[in-house]
Order: structure tokens, then sequence, then C-alpha cells
């Protein structure tokens, strides 16, 4: 039987939620009998395969310009999409932007920050565009599935992963995976 083709990929984000999936320890031997990981910000692919996967899983919000771009890859390359973490399904403490824009959040960042000295605000071609809001993924693609989390517990990865290859749709996850440590 073949197995189930995986891609991972961050947007703006910590590594927390992919820690968190790596924190599913020994387990992860179990789900790499069924499960091929084809790509991850942690690998030397960094992009889903252009024949695609089934699962895609994204961490991080929707940020800048770049993010769009990888959210809209992935969704083009998976039959499934997984929104992991709170700031992919919320925006989370990458949102925290929206308070103040994005131009005071960068001269703060870049310029006045107690730390900067001769401070600019980078500007590079190669850099996605920062947006005006910083969103979740599902206000620029079609998620299929909400793990949220700060990060998500390992056993809400392992039991959402487990269920999609049980040929299940875990819509909603149960209360005891949802822990904020």
């Amino acid at each position: 039987m073949a197995k189930v083709k995986v891609a991972t990929d961050w947007l703006a984000a910590c590594a927390g939620c992919h820690m968190s999936l790596l924190d599913i320890d020994e387990r992860i031997v179990q789900l790499l009998e069924a499960v091929e990981f084809t790509s991850s910000p942690v690998t030397d692919l960094k992009h889903p395969p252009e024949d695609g996967v089934t699962v895609g899983i994204l961490t991080g919000a929707i940020s800048n310009t770049h993010n769009v771009e990888v959210a809209k890859r992935m969704r083009e390359r998976c039959k499934i999409l997984i929104a992991v973490g709170d700031c992919a399904t919320f925006g989370g403490i990458v949102a925290s932007r929206n308070l103040v824009g994005t131009e005071a959040a960068l001269k703060r960042a870049y310029l006045e920050a107690e730390s900067v000295v001769d401070g600019v605000i980078p500007d590079s071609p190669e850099l996605g565009m920062p947006l005006d809001v910083v969103t979740g993924v599902d206000k620029v693609v079609k998620v299929d599935l909400f793990i949220p989390g700060c990060p998500p517990s390992a056993d809400a990865l392992f039991y959402a992963l487990s269920e999609l290859l049980a040929g299940r749709m875990p819509v909603i996850l149960p209360p005891e995976h949802f822990k904020y440590d």
C-alpha cells in the first residue's frame, strides 16, 4: 500500500508548531509506516511536490506576500489542508501587529527599539512585502481542518493525523486535545 504523502510549511510564526509535531516522539515511527513526509521547513526539500500530496500542513499567520504565495502553493498541491496553531487559525501573536498598524510596527521594531543602533527597515525584493492586516490561513485559501493551540499539543496533532489515516476527517477535535502551555 502506498504511503500517504504529507507536506508541511510555515508562514509567519515561531517554530513551535513544528516542534510540537516532532514531540509526537516515538509515535512518529508509527506514522512513518503509513506516511511519507515529502517536504518541510526543516528538511532539504522545502516545497510540496508538483504532483501533489494528500495532506498539507501550514503553521503560522498570513503576514506578507511571501506567506500568501506559500499558502496558495500548498493549497494547490494538497487534497486536505490543515491549519496548525493559533497563528494559522486566528493570526495568533503575529496579528498583534494589527493593533498598531504595519508601518508603526516596523518603525518600532527596526528603528525605535532600545537595542537598535543605526536601524533600517528591511526592504528587499527577496522579502515578502508586509500586508496591511495579519490573518489566519483561511482568509487566503480554503482550510479543511483547524488545530488551534500555541502550540497545539503533540497528542492533538497525532490524533488528527491518525484520524486522517483511518479515512476520517476530524472536524472538531475533543477539547482535551486543546491545551495552552
